[in-house]
C-alpha cells in the first residue's frame, strides 16, 4: 500500500511538473494572436498618432499585429475601463494619458475604474512639453511680469484650455496655486478655438503644445514666456521654464501603455522589453521629435511609481481648486 501510495505522489509530481512546464512553454509563446492597443480618444488627435506610432514598432518587434481601437468618450473613462475590464492576457492594452492614468480618478466622482487598483503599468511612451504663450500685446515679457499683472488686477487675466480638467486647464490652475494669483478659467472645445481667441486677444493666455504654438511664436502672433517641463525645449531653446521663477511647478502631457491588473508578469516584462526597444530607435525617436514629444522608456516598476506620485501631486490641485466633472 505503502508502495502504491509513493507511487500516485512521483505520478502526480510529475504530471505537475509537466503541467508547469506547458505553461511555461505556453506564456514564452506571447504574443501567438493579435494585440489590440485602445486609445481612449478619437482618430486623427497627438494621442491617436502617437498609438499608432508605438502600435506599429510594436507590432514589428512582437512579429504580431496591434490593432489601434478607438473608444472615446467620458474624457478618456470609457476606453480606459473598458481595458480595466477586459481578459488579464496581454491582448488588450491602454494607450494611457496624464489624464486616463493620473487625474481622472480625482475628477471625476465615478470615472468607472481605478487605474491604480484596475491596471497594471507597463511603462512610459512619450511627454510632451507645453508652453506658456501671451497675446503680443500683453505688457509681459516673462512669468515674474505676468504674476505681478494677475496681482495687480485679481481674476481679470484669463487663460484658455481646450476643456475642463484638461493638462492645460490644469497648468493654469497649477501656476494660480503656486504663485498665489486669481486668474480666470475659459474652457474650449479642442485646442483650436482656444488659439484663435488668443490670437484675436480675447485671451490673456493659453498652454498648448510646441509644435501647435511654434508657427504663432515664429511670426510674432504670440509671445513665449515659458515651458512647462522640469528642462527647456530643444525646439524652443531660449526660453525659460515656469520653474527658473516658480520653484517646482511642472506639468508634463504624458502617455504610456497599461494592461488589466493581474496581467501576467512574464507578460508585462516581454511588453516593456519590446517597448524599451523601439523608444531606443533612433527613427522612432525621430518621428517623436517631429510630433513634438520625448521619449520616455520606464520599467514597469518606476512607471507605477511615477503615476502614483502624479496621482497624489493633482489630485492636491483638484481639490484645492475644486475641480469636479460628472
Amino acid at each position: 500500500m505503502k508502495h502504491r501510495l509513493r507511487g500516485m505522489a512521483w505520478a502526480a509530481m510529475l504530471v505537475l511538473g509537466m503541467s508547469a512546464a506547458g505553461k511555461a512553454a505556453a506564456g514564452s509563446d506571447y504574443p501567438d494572436k493579435p494585440i489590440r492597443l485602445v486609445v481612449p480618444f478619437t482618430p486623427g488627435g497627438i494621442t491617436d498618432q502617437l498609438a499608432r506610432d508605438i502600435g506599429n514598432a510594436l507590432g514589428t518587434r512582437l512579429r504580431q499585429t496591434v490593432v489601434v481601437d478607438n473608444r472615446p468618450g467620458a474624457g478618456g473613462n470609457i476606453g480606459a475601463a473598458a481595458v480595466a475590464r477586459a481578459p488579464a492576457d496581454g491582448y488588450t492594452l491602454l494607450f494611457g494619458t496624464f489624464g486616463t492614468l493620473a487625474v481622472n480618478k480625482s475628477l471625476y466622482d465615478k470615472p468607472g475604474y481605478d487605474p491604480l487598483k484596475d491596471l497594471t503599468p507597463v511603462g512610459g511612451v512619450a511627454y510632451l512639453p507645453n508652453v506658456l504663450l501671451v497675446h503680443p500685446g500683453v505688457p509681459a515679457n516673462n512669468v515674474a511680469e505676468l504674476v505681478a499683472l494677475a496681482k495687480k488686477s485679481p481674476a481679470r487675466l484669463t487663460y484658455g484650455s481646450f476643456g475642463n480638467g484638461s493638462s492645460a486647464h490644469l497648468a493654469g490652475e497649477l501656476l494660480a496655486h503656486m504663485a498665489g494669483i486669481e486668474i480666470t478659467h475659459v474652457p474650449y472645445k479642442g485646442s483650436a478655438p482656444a488659439m484663435t481667441d488668443l490670437l484675436g486677444g480675447r485671451l490673456t493666455m493659453i498652454f498648448d503644445s510646441i509644435p501647435t504654438a511654434l508657427p504663432m511664436v515664429r511670426d510674432g502672433r504670440a509671445r513665449a514666456l515659458a515651458v512647462t517641463t522640469e528642462f527647456r525645449s530643444d525646439q524652443l531653446p531660449n526660453v525659460p521654464t515656469v520653474a527658473t521663477t516658480i520653484r517646482g511647478y511642472e506639468l508634463t502631457a504624458w502617455f504610456g501603455i497599461a494592461a488589466p491588473a493581474a496581467t501576467p508578469k512574464h507578460v508585462i516584462d516581454r511588453l516593456n522589453t519590446e517597448l524599451a526597444a523601439a523608444l531606443k530607435d533612433p527613427a522612432f525617436r525621430e518621428r517623436l521629435s517631429k510630433q513634438g514629444a520625448v521619449a520616455f522608456p520606464s520599467t514597469p516598476a518606476q512607471f507605477g511609481d511615477y503615476i502614483r506620485n502624479q496621482y497624489e501631486k493633482w489630485d492636491k490641485v483638484i481639490k484645492t481648486a475644486n475641480i469636479r466633472l460628472d
